[in-house]
């Protein structure tokens, strides 16, 4: 069976690295996205939404030619990852640089089993979605770091802390912002066919079951299935990253003393200033999801990690003088160059995408099939979840997907008898578990730039296959769990 998996891995990692370097490749789906917009320029859907018609436009033409001319360098500039991106990579790069994130997890790890580790990265990842986009951004990177202070594969520790982010995005032990937008879009749906209402909590209780469950299933793929098919890497790895969890200096530990009490005391003056009704972080009503505080989690997030940084360097005598900090943002952003050159193409690539109308016509023309046809609940259910994760691929977007998928989907299922807040979890998981194969998930550039600082060889089609395994097990684990959970009854969330 080992011999039969590992050939069956080998052969993905084969075929995948066949597949071009990223660059090329969203070059040539541009090219393909070219193509097909002039081949279907005649054809449109009814939007679910608006009810108002979508018609395929062809980017081959002289609207196309002028749209291309226009807006390329918007495209660029405008594309929102990037920006969160780098400057959430200048904070934590420079807590690298200064040596804060080798010094904490050298001490924090001094005193943690090992067994715990990977099971740890997934918790906080899970949970980071919190945080929305940030924890795409802070979570693989520090799993990385922490899988080397181990002496394990860094390269693993940076797709495991990817996948407990955006393979788990969806689910959490707090209500998070997802789940306020998701529930905002199925009650506008519902009006047309019912008066009943679900509340941001809906999936809640299933939520609650799901956390410890996607723990133990990431931490056995990844103990039993990535890290020993790429244990061969480490090695290589070690001869050029080398990182002893034991060697953290006198000076250093003084200086994780301080900035420890720093920082707690930073995240209770944030809770003080959080805490009352008025405050200004807090939305009209005086909630908290959404509100200004999390819409405006990276700045924070920035100043907390760059006080820490800069207090721990001058402590431990990292930084001996403010000519420093520049410099060492600067050597924090070195790894930037490939991720920036990656996002220019993606973002044209994401541009015409929408433009041409052709995510829409693709999205509504799949959902449309699957409404024709008439199966039992459990079966209708699981549809949902599978068409979700296909389409996945094509729109990364969660609150965009459901925007076009919930107007098909939830008002027939409503009539066939079927909870909407059932409805709403079966996307959800279908949803989050494609994130770690799908071409448009933004962050994945970013990823691969990361993983490129440990091992220059993990290419596409390696990466492909690191993450396929978490993508089938996750997608069928997962749903096979709810559809249970279904069936017997449990209710989803709150009434």
């Amino acid at each position: 069976m080992a011999t039969t998996s590992k050939t069956f891995a080998d052969r993905i990692e084969h075929l995948g690295n066949k597949i071009p370097h990223p660059f090329f490749l969203f070059i040539y789906l541009c090219i393909a996205i070219a193509i097909i917009s002039l081949f279907l320029s005649n054809s449109s859907v009814i939007h679910p939404a608006t009810q108002k018609v979508v018609a395929v436009k062809s980017i081959i033409s002289t609207e196309g030619l002028l749209y291309i001319l226009n807006s390329t360098v918007q495209n660029f500039i405008s594309f929102k990852p990037l920006g969160l991106v780098l400057c959430m990579m200048i904070a934590i790069g420079f807590m690298q640089e200064v040596g804060l994130a080798s010094a904490a997890i050298k001490a924090l790890l001094l005193n943690t089993p090992k067994k715990l580790v990977t099971a740890s990265i997934f918790l906080v990842g899970i949970i980071g979605n919190l945080a929305s986009d940030a924890a795409f951004i802070l979570v693989p990177p520090l799993a990385g770091i922490i899988f080397l202070a181990t002496k394990r594969n860094p390269v693993v520790g940076v797709a495991a802390g990817f996948v407990a982010v955006a393979a788990g995005f969806t689910a959490n032990i707090f209500i998070a912002g997802t789940d306020v937008l998701l529930s905002g879009i199925t009650n506008e749906v519902i009006k047309s066919v019912s008066d009943k209402q679900i509340t941001p909590a809906a999936n809640w209780y299933f939520m609650l079951v799901s956390v410890p469950f996607l723990v133990i299933i990431c931490t056995f793929i990844t103990e039993k299935i990535i890290e020993p098919r790429f244990a061969h890497q480490l090695d290589d790895i070690q001869k050029t990253h080398t990182q002893d969890i034991h060697d953290v200096t006198e000076q250093e530990y003084k200086a994780l003393k301080i900035t420890g009490i720093f920082a707690l005391a930073f995240i209770l003056l944030l809770i003080l200033f959080i805490y009352p009704d008025s405050s200004p972080l807090r939305n009209k009503s005086g909630g908290l999801v959404p509100s200004p505080l999390l819409n405006g989690i990276i700045p924070i997030l920035i100043t907390f990690f760059l006080s820490c940084s800069l207090l721990f360097g001058f402590i431990a005598k990292k930084l001996n003088s403010a000519e420093d900090i520049p410099e060492f943002m600067a050597k924090s952003l070195r790894g930037a160059g490939s991720y920036i050159v990656l996002v220019f193409v993606i973002a044209q690539f994401i541009a015409w995408f929408n433009w041409t109308n052709l995510s829409t016509y693709l999205a509504v023309t799949l959902a449309n099939f699957f409404m024709h046809l008439n199966f039992p609940p459990i079966v209708m259910l699981a549809g949902l979840t599978l068409s979700a994760a296909a389409i996945n691929l094509i729109v990364f977007s969660g609150s965009a997907q459901w925007a076009m998928m919930a107007p098909v989907f939830v008002p027939v299922f409503v009539l066939l008898g079927i909870e909407p807040e059932a409805i709403q979890m079966a996307y959800r998981i279908g949803d989050s578990t494609t994130n770690v194969i799908s071409p448009t998930n933004s962050y994945m550039p970013m990823i691969l730039a990361i993983i490129a600082q440990y091992s220059n060889k993990v290419r596409f089609g390696t990466f492909l296959a690191m993450m396929l395994p978490y993508a089938i097990i996750l997608l069928f684990s997962w749903m096979a769990l709810f559809l249970i959970y279904y069936a017997l009854g449990l209710p989803i969330g709150p009434m």
